[in-house]
């Protein structure tokens, strides 16, 4: 069998390079040999979140799959043909439910499936993307780029208990290249959840935050929620959007701190047309959508080289960084959809 072989040790040496591969592997039908796999990570090795995206991604894609194991640095991924189910799955950890949604539904997506997914773990948790991002933030793109998906949260699941749960519907959907360039509103949506915390502690944290963004003449508008979680706990998420830019900032509440531990400015300074994590959220579609995706973003980060790279090497698409006053553009000429076996 003709393998493609990945060495998962390539840049930001980390989960990114698993995701993106095992995605593309199940949409372009080409059979991957992953080595090396967070090879220089604290815990190197699959953890339960990567193993629980590649065993939903197993069922759905009919895939053979060498390696499946916590702590295992080699993975062999034979994908099948991918099929619309109905799906109940548990991380049975804190692991980030939100890192599992980006490989199953552009799989699911692209492939013209339907799936229904119920599933438990970590909404809210460290080193990732929270649930409300992805509804919020990440849909938005995606729906721009012709993925549809809809999302409810049943309940909360923060670090490091977890216990949260999601129900996920992907549709199947057509891509569409797309422009995100230059934001131009001053219109910012504040959304906080918390659970068995101070709400008095929380409101103030939030209306200082608020506050500052109020000071660089942004129009805040503010949610607070009390959202029940097996552990106390609270995110907060800052987007904004227009025709032209989507971009986020989120983080937790963290008590050693008493704050909620996101980098303000990153949101205040950047007027471009997404942020640093979209911008590598939305490369495995852009790659596979027909004509020119271009997206304007501050910083290309260890993430978005990595899965630059790696998408390249699956789908052969062809892309280029350009430096802008401000930032960087990111041009990437998708293969298509004809491209798709």
């Amino acid at each position: 069998m003709d393998f493609l072989k990945i060495n998962g040790e390539y840049g930001e040496g980390g989960g990114q390079i698993i995701r993106s591969a095992i995605t593309l592997s199940c949409i372009t039908k080409q059979p991957i040999h992953l080595e090396q796999i967070r090879k220089n990570r604290k815990i190197p090795g699959l953890r339960p979140q990567h193993l629980t995206a590649i065993k939903i991604l197993q069922k759905i894609a009919n895939a053979k799959v060498v390696g499946a194991e916590i702590g295992s640095t080699e993975l062999k991924f034979i994908p099948g043909n991918v099929e619309s189910l109905k799906l109940i799955e548990d991380v049975g950890t804190a692991g980030s439910i939100s890192l599992i949604l980006q490989v199953l539904i552009p799989v699911v997506a692209i492939s013209q499936k339907k799936l229904d997914l119920t599933i438990k773990g970590g909404t809210d948790v460290l080193w990732s993307p929270s649930i409300d991002y992805t509804q919020y933030v990440l849909r938005e793109a995606y729906s721009r780029m012709g993925i549809e998906f809809s999302l409810e949260l049943c309940k909360r699941g923060y670090y490091p208990k977890g216990g949260g749960e999601i129900n996920l519907h992907v549709n199947p959907s057509n891509l569409k290249s797309i422009s995100f360039t230059k934001r131009k509103t001053n219109s910012v949506k504040m959304i906080c959840t918390f659970s068995k915390l101070p709400i008095e502690e929380i409101k103030s944290k939030v209306n200082k935050i608020k506050e500052k963004l109020t000071k660089e003449n942004f129009i805040v508008e503010v949610k607070i929620k009390n959202e029940n979680a097996i552990n106390s706990g609270s995110s907060l998420l800052i987007y904004s959007k227009d025709e032209n830019s989507i971009t986020g900032i989120d983080g937790l509440f963290d008590t050693k701190i008493q704050n909620f531990n996101l980098d303000l400015n990153k949101f205040i300074k950047n007027s471009l047309g997404v942020d640093e994590n979209l911008a590598d959220m939305i490369i495995v579609t852009a790659s596979l959508s027909r004509g020119k995706t271009i997206f304007h973003v501050k910083e290309i980060t260890k993430h978005l080289e990595t899965n630059l790279f790696v998408t390249s090497k699956i789908t052969g698409c062809k892309y280029g960084i350009g430096k802008l006053d401000e930032g960087f553009e990111v041009i990437i000429e998708g293969m298509s959809n004809s491209s798709i076996k």
